[in-house]
């Protein structure tokens, strides 16, 4: 998976690479 740094992404909102998964448990570790 691609990390993505766009934007601030708070860790219970959607992960923003699209996997629909939250943020920390997806790209945020």
């Amino acid at each position: 998976k691609t990390k993505i740094a766009e934007k601030k992404v708070g860790r219970n909102e959607p992960c923003t690479c699209g996997s629909g998964k939250k943020y920390k448990k997806c790209c945020g570790k």
